[in-house]
Order: C-alpha cells, then structure tokens, then sequence
C-alpha cells in the first residue's frame, strides 16, 4: 500500500521501523521480543527431507509472526542433533527458508525473522567451521589473527542465513574453578578487550551482527561456582569487566547479552543502570539486549514467581528479547496489570524492527539454495594457526625442539593424546569423522621415523587405574615420553544430562571436568591422572608433559619432573598437528599465559593484577609468586629487545586533549631460526587518590622475526591507559608518578618512571 512507509526501502530503518510499529497490536509486539524457541527443535528431519514442528507454526500462529529464532543449526548432545537427524548442505537452506516462509506468510505485514545462532568459538553447527576456545586465543596474544579467523566464522554464518552471531568474549577470568574459564580470553581487562574487538570486527566484515556476551562480571564468581554473584564493587567493575563490552561497542557490535549473576544483589537481568545507564548512556551501544537462557524467569526470586513481573522487571531494567523464557510470553498481561508501560515495550520492538530493515530481510527474506562452502582447514588455514600461535611453552631443559628425523622409541600417553573431541572445548557439534588431527596423529605425522607407540593410561575424569601399568610399562620400553595430560569439556563422552539451558548436570557418568555447569572446587588434574603421571615418571625416561585443558590447572609436581612442559588451552580440531610441530621445532613456540597458572588451589585469587593496598600474601607452606607468571612463555629461539626510549613527563591535561606518551624500541633476533617476540608494556601507579594495581597491562605487540631480523616497535598510552577512576567515581588523569616496564612473553627487558603532571 502506497502510505506504508515501511515497505519503502530508501527510508532509513529508524523511519521504517517507527512506521511498521506503530501498526501492530499489543501481542504482534509482545511476539517480536519474544525467542522462546529451541531452533533446532523446530524442524523435523527425515533423509533430505525437512519439515516444521508443530510448536514452530503454533508459536508463529501465536503471535502473528516470530521475533527472533535461536539455533536452528546448533547441533550437540543437547540438542539431540547429529549428522543423521541436524541440518547440512541444501537441508540447512531448505529449513531456514522453510522457516522464514512460515513467518512472513503469518504476519500481517510479512515481518521475517531474525536468526541467532551460538558462536563461542565458531558455528555450534554441522560442519561448522571451529576455532580453538578463547582462552587459546587470548595465548595467542594476536588479536589480528582472530579478527581473521572470526571474519571466516562470519563467512559462514552469512551464507546460512545467521544475524546474530553470539560469541563469548566479555567475561574476564578471576576464579579458574570456574567451568567456563574457557570462553574468557584471560585474566586480564586490556587483553580481554583487544580480542573482543577483534571477534566483532571479524564476524562483522564476514556480513552478520555480533552479539556479545555476557554482560557483565560473570567470572567474578563466587567460589568459582557458575552464575554466582559478583561480590564487587562499582570500582572492581569499572576496572576490570567492563573495558571488554566498551571495546565491542566501539567495534560495532549490535548485540549483547546480559549474564546471568547477579552484582551487589541486583541481578543483571534487572540491571537498569547497568543495562541503560552505562551500556547505552556510557558506551552508548545501540542495539540489542538478549536474554541469557530461561534467566528472566530466574528473576522470580524478586517476584516471588510472577511470571508477568518477572518479564516486566527485565523489559523495565532494558532486555529487549528473550531467551526461551515464560516471562516475556507474559508481556501483555504485564502492560494490562500496569506492571510495565507500552512506551517500554514500543521500545525494544523499535529496536528488533531496526535490525531487520538494517539487515535486508524484508527485501530479501530467503535464501539461495545452492550447495554451501565447505569451509576446510586447507583453505582457511585461521584455526591451525591460532592453535599454533596459541600454544605456551612453561618448561625445556634442552629436550626440544624434538629432532623429527631421529630414530626413536617414542610412547604417547595420556587420556588426552587421541579423542579429537577433549581438543575442542564446550559448545562444539558433532565433526564428521576423520575430521581433525590428534596429538597422536600429529606425532606419528611427525616424527615418521620413529616407532610412535600409545597407550590412554586412563580416562580424564574416573578414577579407573586398570590401564596405568601398560602405560608404565610403555614408557619404560621408550626413549622418549609425550605425556597428554588435562582436561575436557566434551559432552560426547560419558553420560551427561543437561539443564533447560544447556548447562551440563555434573553426575557419576559425566567425563567433563570443564565447560558450562561444571564447576571445580579443586584445580588438581581430575580422575586418575597424578598417578599415571607418577608411574610414567618412574620409568626414569625424559618426559614432554603437553596439558590440553580449558583452565589452568595445579600442575607443580608434574611441571617439577617433567624435561619440558607445553600448555594447549582447549586448540580445536588441528590442535594435535599444531602441537606437534610446536614439539619438533616446524613451528616455533610462540604463545604466552593469558592466565596465571598457581600452585595449588588454595593459592587462588592468584591473578597478576590485584591491587596493592596490602603486603603480598605469605603462606606456611607456598611460595606467593605464581608457578608460571601472566604474560609468560618461552621460546626456541629468544629475540632481544633493545634501544628502548620514553619520554619522560606528560600532563594530566595533555592527557586529556588526546596526546600520548611513546615507547619505542626495537626487536631484533639474533638467532638462526625465524624467532617471535610479545613485546607486553606494564605500569604501575605509585601515588594516586585510590590504591593503584601493583601491575596492568596497558599495550602489546606480537611480531615474527626472520634470522638476524629487527622490528622497530612503538607503544602509546593515553588517557585510557594512564587514567583512573578517582574518588568521585570519575575517570580521569590524576598527577603523580608511574612505573612503566616492558616484558617480552613474561620476562623484563626495560623499565622508567614517568611523571603525569598536572598541566
């Protein structure tokens, strides 16, 4: 019709959005907010044969339409889907525009869909092109290359039809008994934040909106206990987990998605300064609020159960879609009863509407079904090569680089050697077989003139010992051990049960000692694996300890008897080749701790970056100093750093104008083989109006070097990484004296201290 001005296309998606909202009713509103839908339980398929479930249509029917869709492709034990009963090739096609059809064909206005879809650490889907987890990509300390690899995720997820890409990236580690240690990028703020904003430039450039999550302080735990409070105040806050969501803001990330804990007794979901004042107001983020899984009808502990409160309070505080929740199916009782104004609802629907005129879809509602791009580790060699990058080493008495040619008798062992899935973390679909190279595989690859024998000692998790004496007896008959130890967030081992949300149900058949819902009160090696490790020791052969796991774990006497130990966060299905060539010198070791490793449990807090208002904890029985430090690896071939220079003095109020202070130096490798070089900058704030943290990462730079090669390196810092938060709970420059120092991967080269005058 010609005066609807949401069908025309040279309007501006506010004006289309603003036109097509004021035309609907109350409950084609409440349906746009509202994702109540598992996806992947909306289709039924048989062969290359796919069809709507009922409850799809009636949801559509329901509301007139359909908001928003989540995890039409995902695919895991949850979801019950695998490459039998889930969606590939032309059937994913088929479904998505099966689907979008039915929605446009049940609204009034043909209003098509958006789709969201789980994105931790690439597509939860069939055939899903995978990444090592994120923790892995903050050891990589090269957040260049995972702007690449999401921009390949991004490639995916655009050509299946995907808006919402929703990746982990804003929780920051503080408690590695935390399950989901592994979706943090670390320990730290700055390098959380540069990741994040690398995730979003990459899904974006790939063609789909990021969502980022989750908002805010969910790895602030309560004794590493999953969506616990945050016992923390709005200093902590401002700190340490809310630079990663300013970052993604500024990259351009439409989406976020609220956690599910709960900061000084509000819970986020109900955060309205949180949600409003400082996403929106601060950040000024302009797109979308998520619901995490059924957390809205979590708010019943402040309604006592209305489930019509329950949705007005998370609508009110500035969620605007929901997540498989009964509080939103309640929005229209919830305006009738007064509980929340229409105004509120007008709001968020404005901003699903926007999204959609943004992204084309009523212009272009459906896809083209053709054959989708198989995207191979060949061709989009971005996975391989984080896993590379990412890999730490902690330890080498001179034992590698292992010589490939060799001759040797060479026992693998360990729970960890050989199942492809205890290399790829929590949320990952089921791969396709042969897809993927284990540790195993990679060594028997690489090391081809050697006889590679294996044995699995025992399991991650049971306490079953039966297979410890053929892994003793292995060791005892080679030259050479590779001991695979740590742990695992597979869901395809065991018997797992799984929450309403997906979290896994810790239980006596449950093989995951790591991953959403599974949660350590002890950082020791799980199951049998210090006495496998033990008995491998005693055969009296050198050991290569290699640790595949999604946390630090507490490894100190394994780390003592071992001649080298490597550490692989979760790497992702080439993990193993890429470990591998780590070992025999084909690719140099490069990756640095995106977290500190303790020495026991009860050492925890033992982040870098506490504040320094009180003399270092000093135990009985422990050294203070971590087992490996923050920042720290080491290399095959160690660059230097020299002819560094600073200026000495800058002004609050220069600060303040946006100048910066420089630090140049140069890299150079001395070495004959290609050498890499983290070059981290540190200060330290020795006066101020607040205690200050005794160490802060403030900039980086990861550069590869060619033998006898040199790269000159400059560092700034400005007002974002001089300032503070004052008193006032301003942030702002403040005068005084500050410590910068550089380390190159965890060891320092340089240091000065710089005056920040007032003008």
């Amino acid at each position: 019709m010609a005066d609807e001005k949401f069908r025309n296309s040279a309007l501006s998606p506010a004006e289309r959005a603003e036109d097509l909202l004021g035309r609907l009713t109350l409950r084609e509103k409440v349906g746009q907010v509202n994702q109540r839908l598992y996806g992947f339980r909306s289709y039924v398929r048989a062969g290359d044969a796919v069809e709507l479930a009922e409850d799809f249509k009636r949801e559509a029917e329901r509301w007139g339409g359909l908001g928003v869709l989540y995890g039409l492709y995902r695919a895991d034990p949850w979801a019950d889907k695998d490459f039998e009963t889930g969606l590939t090739g032309r059937a994913a096609v088929r479904a998505y525009n099966l689907a979008q059809r039915y929605v446009v064909e049940h609204s009034r206005f043909g209003i098509p869909m958006l789709l969201s879809e789980e994105c931790p650490h690439g597509h939860q889907a069939l055939d899903g092109y995978l990444l090592p987890v994120n923790l892995a990509m903050g050891a990589a300390w090269n957040p260049a290359l995972v702007e690449s690899a999401f921009g390949v995720v991004g490639r995916q997820l655009k050509e299946m039809g995907v808006d919402l890409a929703l990746i982990s990236m804003l929780d920051v580690l503080r408690d590695p008994r935390w399950g989901r240690s592994e979706e943090c990028y670390g320990e730290d703020p700055y390098l959380c934040a540069k990741n994040a904003e690398a995730a979003v430039r990459g899904c974006v450039s790939g063609g789909v909106e990021a969502l980022s999550k989750h908002f805010c302080a969910q790895g602030e735990t309560t004794g590493g206990v999953n969506a616990s409070a945050a016992r923390i105040g709005e200093r902590e806050l401002r700190e340490i987990h809310l630079p990663p969501m300013a970052a993604a803001a500024r990259a351009g990330a439409k989406g976020v998605m609220a956690a599910y804990n709960e900061i000084d007794g509000v819970p986020c979901h109900a955060n309205a300064w949180l949600l409003q004042d400082v996403l929106r107001g601060e950040m000024g983020f302009d797109g979308i609020v998520m619901a995490d899984g059924c957390a809205i009808d979590r708010l019943g502990v402040l309604t006592d159960g209305d489930a019509a409160a329950n949705g007005a309070y998370a609508l009110s505080a500035g969620v605007d879609v929901s997540l498989w929740d009964d509080g939103f199916t309640h929005l229209e009782e919830a305006v009738e009863r007064g509980l929340v104004a229409e105004a509120v609802l007008d709001r968020a629907v404005r901003r699903v509407l926007e999204m959609k005129f943004a992204r084309g879809l009523f212009e272009h509602p459906y896809l083209e079904e053709k054959p989708l791009t198989p995207f191979t580790a060949a061709e989009y060699p971005q996975s391989l090569e984080l896993a590379r990058q990412s890999a730490v080493l902690l330890k080498n008495d001179g034992i590698l680089p292992l010589d490939a040619k060799a001759r040797h008798r060479v026992a693998v062992i360990g729970p960890n050697a050989d199942v492809i899935y205890q290399q790829l973390g929590d949320y990952t679909p089921p791969q396709r077989a042969g897809t993927g190279v284990t540790v195993l595989a990679g060594l028997r690859a690489a090391l081809q003139n050697s006889a590679v024998r294996f044995a699995a000692g025992c399991t991650v998790c049971g306490g079953e010992t039966a297979g410890i004496a053929e892994a003793a007896r292995l060791a005892a008959e080679s030259d050479l051990v590779v001991l695979v130890l740590g742990g695992s967030s597979s869901r395809f081992a065991g018997e797992a049960a799984f929450d309403t949300n997906g979290a896994a149900i810790a239980g006596a058949g449950l093989q995951m000692d790591c991953g959403e819902g599974v949660d350590t009160s002890d950082l020791a090696l799980p199951g049998a694996q210090a006495a496998l490790a033990e008995a491998v020791f005693a055969a009296g052969k050198p050991v290569v300890t290699v640790i595949i796991s999604g946390r630090p774990h507490a490894v100190q006497a394994v780390a003592e008897k071992s001649s080298a130990l490597l550490w692989a966060f979760y790497p992702g299905p080439w993990g193993g080749q890429a470990v591998a060539e780590v070992l025999t010198g084909a690719a140099e070791p490069s990756g640095c701790l995106p977290v500190s490793i303790p020495r026991a449990t009860g050492q925890l807090p033992v982040y870098y970056n506490a504040r320094a208002s009180y003399d270092p904890m000093r135990y009985r029985d422990l050294p203070n100093a971590p087992l490996y430090p923050f920042g720290f690896g080491l290399h095959y071939a160690a660059p230097a750093v020299e002819n560094v220079c600073c200026g000495g003095t800058i002004s609050a109020a220069a600060l303040r104008a946006g100048e910066t202070l420089s630090v140049r130096c140069t890299a150079r490798n001395t070495g004959d083989r290609p050498a890499w070089a983290t070059v981290q900058l540190y200060i330290e704030g020795l006066s101020g109006s607040v205690v200050r943290r005794v160490k802060e990462l403030k900039a980086f730079e990861k550069v590869c070097l060619a033998p006898g090669k040199a790269r000159e390196i400059e560092l700034r810092l400005g007002l974002e990484a001089l300032g503070v938060w004052n008193r006032r709970m301003q942030f702002d420059a403040e005068p005084g004296a500050v410590r910068l120092w550089l380390e190159e991967s965890g060891r320092p080269v340089w240091s000065t201290t710089v005056q920040v005058t007032e003008n």
